[in-house]
């Protein structure tokens, strides 16, 4: 689909950013590489995103291990290196199925680590990782539950890692200037956000069933036992594995594969993150209130429309604020939408089939209003007489970024915490898996960020937190 290929294109060109970093002279990390060593990095997750890595790591460090559970995609990512010779000579890279085999037998000889796997694996993946000591990034979402995404910022805090996760608009120069010019009053006060895609879950109604003629074979190349890793265990059937992203137990829907980018543009300029402080506040904890609207409540897979409203509480000199997340076109989402632009939605059936607005992220405040695309990277200002000169492709006070992953390969050096850190991304994380547990339930859910707590549904309260298969644990 369009914009699939829009997707590409924008991380396309996210690569030349991310091979070029500086290094520091002196690191300040007890666990940072020597400063001008290349890290040896091992790769968890080599087919689907994870080929990026695949592609791009070796140009910018040595990769020494792929894990991936599945030996044709292993196969298919040396393939990947042999041809095209534009790419960096792998060397020695040693190949597992069992990403803590890995772990346990590499010792010291990895540096970092990159998850790029199905959502169910992120968690468990990452604290492999961090346990070992090795710097992690983490491909979006963070990870599938919040009590999850809270365990791995404070595994991190502990082991005192270089994290970052894979929500590349974030190091986009569009990206920094918009936080400059929203939390530089341009817009005036913000008092809503709305964000938006067009395609909704799968809805599925029951579990895959076998056909007549018996269970399915797990395929040779596929070790399934490690690939349902935490989740219950089952027998293999190919709609389990292959469309993994519609079932609960194993994806996150569009509010983990987008809302993780369109989202984090809001989340940060309005410092929603400070209500997950670094220490326990004295006083009274904040809440935040949410609360969804779906076409049917689905504890197995996902619905075809949802709604998701936060109520944010106001955070030091910033006023309350309201988010609301549509995905799917119904529940009246087109006409909320086309009402806050002013114009028509272009989802692909009028003009010229563009599909320019399958997402957005639109900020309203009371002096205008600035509109983003799905991955940030790009807005406008409206209306657009009104800030035809402010400039909106650069950053002028806040850093420039080298390359979102460049950024977290300086970090692992000793260099400033990459943007997309565990503190900040767990934060934008609970925030977002937060609303796929409202999908669940009826009601509005108040959440204590302080706490990782819902306070008024003893039933939701304990989807936050994961039940592990044994074997398996953070």
């Amino acid at each position: 689909m369009a914009h699939r290929m829009n997707r590409r294109r924008f991380l396309g060109g996210a690569a030349a950013g991310g091979a070029a970093f500086l290094v520091l002279a002196n690191s300040r990390s007890v666990r940072s590489a020597e400063a001008n060593a290349r890290l040896n990095v091992a790769l968890i997750g080599v087919g689907g995103r994870g080929q990026w890595f695949v592609d791009t790591m070796p140009k910018m460090e040595n990769v020494v291990a792929f894990s991936d559970v599945n030996q044709q995609k292993i196969d298919k990512a040396f393939q990947r290196w042999a041809d095209d010779p534009s790419r960096v000579a792998p060397g020695k890279v040693k190949t597992y199925h069992d990403f803590r085999k890995m772990f346990d037998e590499m010792g010291k000889g990895i540096d970092a680590a990159v998850v790029a796997t199905p959502d169910h694996i992120h968690a468990v993946a990452s604290a492999a990782a961090m346990h070992a000591g090795k710097h992690v990034y983490t491909e979006k979402p963070m990870t599938r539950l919040v009590g999850e995404s809270r365990a791995l910022r404070d595994l991190a805090r502990k082991q005192k890692v270089a994290t970052s996760m894979g929500n590349q608009g974030t190091a986009s120069g569009a990206y920094r200037r918009a936080v400059e010019l929203i939390r530089g009053g341009t817009i005036g006060t913000v008092t809503a956000v709305h964000s938006w895609t067009d395609s909704g879950g799968s809805d599925f109604k029951e579990p895959p069933k076998d056909p007549s003629t018996g269970p399915p074979p797990v395929p040779d190349y596929l070790k399934w036992d490690l690939w349902l890793g935490p989740a219950a265990d089952r027998p293999y059937h190919p709609r389990w594995h292959g469309q993994w992203h519609s079932w609960r137990d194993f994806g996150t829907a569009n509010l983990g594969n987008w809302a993780s980018h369109i989202q984090n543009l809001a989340f940060r300029a309005l410092r929603v993150h400070t209500l997950w402080p670094a220490e326990t506040p004295k006083g009274p904890h904040p809440v935040i209130k949410v609360e969804a609207k779906t076409s049917g409540v689905n504890r197995l897979a996902f619905p075809r429309q949802e709604t998701v409203r936060w109520e944010v509480p106001a955070r030091g000199d910033l006023p309350p604020v309201t988010f609301t997340w549509y995905a799917g076109g119904g529940l009246g989402t087109r006409a909320t939408i086309e009402g806050l632009l002013g114009r028509d939605l272009d989802w692909g059936d009028k003009g010229q089939k563009k599909w320019v607005d399958w997402a957005g992220h639109l900020i309203v405040g009371t002096k205008g209003k600035l509109l983003a695309n799905a991955h940030n990277t790009t807005f406008t200002l409206m209306p657009e007489a009104d800030f035809k000169d402010v400039k909106t492709n650069a950053p002028e006070k806040e850093e420039t970024s080298r390359g979102h992953e460049a950024d977290w390969l300086l970090a692992c050096r000793g260099g400033k915490p990459a943007w997309a850190n565990f503190d900040f991304a767990d934060a934008l994380n609970e925030f977002n898996m937060l609303g796929n547990v409202a999908t669940q339930v009826e009601g509005t859910l108040e959440f204590d960020p302080v706490a990782c707590k819902i306070l008024n549904n003893a039933e939701a309260d304990k989807m936050l937190q994961p039940e592990y298969r044994q074997g398996w644990s953070l």
